[in-house]
């Protein structure tokens, strides 16, 4: 009997090992056998490599052209692809792609859904140019989200982010990084590369300064985002910011190991933002030498450069700074994101392959997708006032509108912009709502007092004001005002220098709607008093006019929300250096009366909340509890109301903040509809950085919960309490 059994064994591995030989054969290089395990393939790839390739590899570019493996570079896309734009991106003949608003406006939808597929167009869109014949151009390694946060209005690069709120932002953030990745388990659309690992919101000396706090702001505020992108989302790529925390710069800091790595488990690609190599020894002057600098990024686990590093990796090899061992390392976290990309293997079970391919159809074409922008962009307006129900305008009972400002006439792209196709103005969009039956005059300014006679003149005046996000172009630390910013220039000044136009032409026309366009907020606390309507919307979208007009006309209810405190004055901002966010930073910790508050946006109709209930009033610490409240549109027009979920320790032995964003959900209701909304807020989400244990923890204790419009409109509470 054994024996038989051993000659089963045998004939078993020789069919195995014929089999394995078959499956061998079919590829050139073992890496290229996707039956191996992934350690397998990069193991055998790195065996290939020369020295000399493994030093081009530590650039963005993930190509070996010697091993068949096709050039693979990053691409900026924070709202829409970019290759084009005003920065030139691509600037080897740019090309279209569909353009979103700002980040800073995705994230006023409060909409988690629709940033997913805001994410997906344009990874979609991505893949096309990479593989469409037409084309075969680009790069798959896409440098979004921006997971930073918004903590101070003053930061030139707010509108890059999705807010103030680590709650939201991590949301948005899984969410933007789903899409981009896709959901089949082997392989992904695009890769998602996250910037700027972390505490990066100074831009006036961010490549020499320090953003100094504790490990529970670190876990909990300023790293929270990351760390949800990597264990929720599923980003294995991110580039490290200019500046350093707590005294040591990010490019080298210990954290991308110990924590990004080993903790939360990134086992991608790490890589510096442009020009940091050079920072560290020009700027921070962290380190003597350029090839000190070079060996001490690799130690710390960058695998790719944005700048000038050949000639001081080659140094600090030849000086053994660095050796060959360290630099494989780095290279196999770029070789597990192009292994997902599926650039080491062929298509047969690659399902993102054949876009491009099988359609033929340029993506940024197509109405549906146009539709799609205009969608997007109307979700993403706030109302912020709305005195005597001026707004919607009623077509059927106005003659003549004049449109009015410096920017109603243009869609401005700002530094991470790609090229649209076509772009539709707000005085477009509003010729276009108003077709051949009301009058629509223009003036851009009040040259020869132009502006104050076409506002006498019209039933409705709306004046278009806001920021210019690249200000000076050719300037690269200048803007213009004071009040703008960019990158690379933090803004000194709150207060909308074109107010003064609002204010003259309101004085002509007491019937004036405000549109703000602006990538963060501005102290308009005088049209807050006095102008009856304001809108905010954000910059860049190609349908930017479509969708402001069908917000003003109706169309469309308007149920977009702030994402930063909006505060009166800029005294009431701590120093712009200061990072501790529990000094009075965002609406956890602001102890003034702010302009907005967080999530505050107004609608055409109005809700109230009632019946709030539990599906427990005790919660265990590795539990859930679904909140469930009625929301009953009391109004006559149909619409989205955001419902927010706030949560406060009553009796907790740690500092808190003041409230805390914990859920929220974007939810349509007809009018008089009453409509049960669900929220479910997991134990786990309710949980503190104990420093001394070294983790998590879920304190026991009453715990508030309040449901509102935003983070002042709270409608109903309750308490529960958490137990361990």
């Amino acid at each position: 009997m054994k024996t038989k059994f051993i000659r089963v064994f045998r004939v078993v591995l020789l069919f195995t090992v014929i089999l394995s030989s078959k499956a061998y054969a079919q590829y050139q290089y073992p890496f290229q056998n996707p039956a191996l395990s992934d350690n397998e393939r990069i193991d055998n790839l790195i065996s290939l490599m020369t020295l000399e390739e493994k030093v081009n590899a530590l650039s963005t570019q993930l190509g070996i052209p010697r091993l068949g493996i096709r050039n693979c570079g990053q691409v900026e896309g924070l709202h829409g692809l970019a290759y084009g734009g005003p920065s030139n991106w691509g600037s080897r003949n740019p090309v279209p792609s569909t353009i979103f608003p700002q980040a800073y406006g995705l994230g006023e939808t409060w909409d988690v859904e629709l940033i997913r597929k805001v994410a997906e167009q344009e990874a979609v869109e991505n893949r096309y140019y990479f593989q469409s014949p037409k084309y075969l151009r680009g790069s798959l390694v896409m440098r979004a989200p921006n997971a930073d946060l918004g903590r101070d209005p003053r930061w030139g690069r707010t509108e890059e982010c999705f807010g103030e709120d680590s709650w939201l932002n991590a949301r948005m953030t899984v969410a933007f990084i789903k899409g981009l990745q896709g959901d089949d388990p082997k392989y992904w659309r695009t890769a998602s590369l996250m910037k700027h690992f972390m505490a990066n919101s100074n831009e006036d000396g961010r490549d020499s300064t320090s953003s100094d706090f504790d490990e529970r702001l670190f876990r909990e505020y300023y790293g929270y985002t990351f760390y949800k992108g990597i264990t929720e989302g599923g980003s294995r790529a991110y580039m490290a910011s200019y500046n350093a925390y707590n005294g040591i710069p990010m490019t080298v800091h210990p954290i991308l190991k110990e924590v990004t790595v080993r903790e939360w488990g990134n086992n991608g690609i790490i890589c510096t933002d442009g020009g940091a190599l050079a920072l560290l020894f020009n700027a921070h002057k962290h380190y003597p030498t350029m090839a000190e600098a070079a060996a001490a990024c690799v130690k710390a686990g960058i695998g790719q450069f944005l700048d000038n590093y050949k000639p001081f990796i080659k140094e600090a090899l030849a000086k053994g700074l660095v050796n060959e061992k360290e630099i494989d390392a780095v290279l196999r976290g770029n070789y597990q994101v192009a292994l997902r990309l599926g650039l080491l293997d062929g298509k047969e079970d690659n399902p993102y392959s054949q876009i491009g391919v099988r359609d033929t159809i340029d993506p940024w074409t197509k109405p549906e997708v146009k539709q799609f922008v205009r969608e997007v962009t109307a979700k993403s307006v706030v109302l912020l006032k709305n005195t005597n129900t001026l707004l919607p305008l009623d077509l059927t009972k106005i003659k003549s509108v004049a449109v009015i400002g410096p920017i109603a006439d243009q869609v401005l792209a700002d530094w991470y912009s790609g090229t649209p196709p076509y772009t539709v103005t707000p005085l477009q969009g509003i010729r276009n709502a108003c077709g051949k039956n009301v009058s629509v005059t223009f003036t851009d300014e009040n040259r020869m007092d132009e502006a104050v006679k076409a506002a006498k003149s019209a039933d409705i005046a709306i004046v278009v004001v806001g920021n210019n996000p690249i200000g000076a172009i050719n300037e690269w630390k200048v803007s213009p005002v004071p009040s703008d910013g960019k990158e690379a220039v933090d803004r000194k000044s709150l207060t909308l220098e074109q107010e003064d136009l609002v204010k003259l032409v309101y004085q002509s026309n007491p019937k004036t709607i405000m549109v703000l366009v602006s990538s963060f907020p501005f102290a308009i606390n005088w049209s807050a008093e006095n102008v009856p309507a304001i809108l905010h919307i954000t910059h860049s979208s190609q349908e930017m006019g479509n969708g402001l007009a069908d917000v003003i006309f109706g169309k469309v209810n308007p149920a977009g929300r702030l994402v930063q405190t909006w505060p009166r004055s800029i005294t009431q901002l701590p120093p712009m250096m200061d990072y501790n966010i529990r000094n009075g930073r965002t609406y956890m910790y602001f102890r003034d009366t702010p302009l907005y508050p967080f999530g505050y946006g107004l609608s055409y109709t109005s809700f109230a909340y009632s019946g709030m209930r539990f599906s427990t009033a005790v919660l265990p610490a590795n539990d859930e509890v679904k909140i469930t409240v009625d929301v009953k549109n009391t109004g006559k027009y149909s619409g989205d109301e955001v419902v927010q979920l706030y949560v406060r320790y009553l009796d907790s032995k740690v500092e808190r903040p003041l409230r805390q964003l914990k859920g929220f959900a974007r939810v349509p209701v007809n009018a008089g509809e009453t409509k049960p909304v669900t929220i479910t807020l997991k134990a786990a989400d309710l949980a503190y950085w104990d420093e001394k244990k070294h983790a998590f923890r879920v304190e026991p204790g009453k715990v508030e919960l309040m449901l509102g419009g935003s983070s002042q409109d709270i409608r109903v509470k309750k308490t529960i309490t958490v137990v361990e």
